[in-house]
């Protein structure tokens, strides 16, 4: 199959990072890839550097000169199927296969849980002009179809793989040996772009009021509240016990110096990739429950979950975690259990394969 996606978002998270993924294992299968993307988005520098296949069109925003850039994209190469990503660049391609005579078919990915205007032109880009919808998770698709009202032949929920060559349990002191983190500390960590849902501010302020000198705290990662959140861990004076390690390429051994993983997502989530990672690496959780979080743990098991924006909660918690080392322990043992079941890379790409195929065929 020749795959065009494309991706109109500036930043870098756990979406561009599945598109990538995605693409890689698409090309290793013997298809062609391409990604189109602005120049400036970060996608599309990192997709380079991966030696895929990245054309810079200005799909930033919903303007003339991007809808020809790209409308001229897709007669000249006629991909197979179109993979689009976030609004602008969907309805971009929408239009854009309009104005041609024997277009490709649109699938339509989902990736968050915010909901979809229940509105005319929504309507019609989902159901007519996008051929099939993806999400990332089951509950974005139960919430599409009961409150959206759109067909449900029409949409598969296919979550996000874990490449489990690279995220497995591992020895913690030789991994926090080669990443020069306190051998002795117990280590609570977050693995997510700096973004306001992604609840750091509750969990710094559970930190805070842990005051036991072995807990060190990992924030991997970057984004728009890096500067808010910082100060905010110095107003707390936790400057000597809070690390903040900037994007990290070799996420798994950060997950794996860990102890405890903490997600307290109050917004937006499909299904959070970093919960996945971490799991497979053997970690226990404490997370939310918001957008399809759930999929990705076993309540009480792998991970504990807490109310969101609830500070009080997470280090309630955070201390059961810590105070109680078999606990620990034997979560971890299930979440590399529940990883290794359940969140194959491989099953995200033979359900891509086969929604791909299908939309093709119906096209034809």
């Amino acid at each position: 199959m020749k795959i065009l996606h494309t991706e109109a978002s500036l930043g870098f998270g756990g979406q561009e990072l599945r598109i990538l993924n995605e693409m890689i294992g698409m090309r290793e299968r013997g298809h062609d890839v391409y990604l189109i993307s602005p120049e400036e988005a970060e996608i599309h520098t990192i997709a380079r550097q991966r030696g895929l296949e990245a054309i810079s069109l200005p799909i930033g925003r919903k303007k003339i000169a991007g809808l020809r850039a790209l409308k001229y994209w897709i007669e000249t190469h006629q991909p197979d199927v179109i993979n689009t990503h976030s609004s602008t660049d969907t309805w971009l391609a929408a239009l854009a296969t309009r104005l041609i005579k024997q277009p490709p078919p649109i699938v339509r990915t989902r990736h968050i849980s915010a909901p979809v205007p229940r509105n005319f032109t929504s309507r019609w880009l989902y159901t007519q002009a996008c051929q099939h919808i993806v999400t990332t998770g089951e509950k974005l698709r139960e919430t599409l179809i009961r409150e959206n009202n759109f067909p449900a032949e029409r949409i598969t929920s296919l979550r996000t793989g874990v490449d489990l060559s690279v995220f497995h349990p591992a020895e913690k002191h030789t991994v926090r040996k080669k990443l020069k983190l306190p051998d002795e500390a117990m280590i609570i960590g977050i693995v997510a772009t700096l973004r306001s849902w992604k609840g750091h501010q509750f969990l710094i302020e559970a930190f805070s009021q842990l005051n036991q000198n072995h807990l060190h705290l990992l924030i991997v990662g970057d984004g728009p509240q890096e500067k808010p959140l910082k100060e905010l861990v110095d107003s707390l004076k936790l400057s000597d016990r809070v690390q903040f390690t900037g994007r990290q390429s070799n996420v798994a051994e950060w997950m794996q110096a860990m102890d405890i993983f903490c997600l307290p997502s109050y917004a937006n989530e499909g299904v959070p990739q970093a919960l996945m990672q971490s799991q497979a690496c053997g970690i226990p959780a404490i997370t939310t429950q918001v957008g399809s979080i759930d999929e990705a743990i076993v309540v009480g098991h792998s991970a504990l979950v807490v109310e969101t924006k609830n500070s009080d909660q997470i280090r309630e918690q955070l201390t059961k975690l810590i105070e109680d080392d078999n606990l620990r322990q034997q979560m971890g043992k299930a979440a590399a259990i529940h990883a290794k079941q359940s969140f194959s890379h491989e099953k995200m790409l033979d359900g891509m394969t086969q929604v791909f195929e299908r939309v093709i065929q119906a096209n034809a």
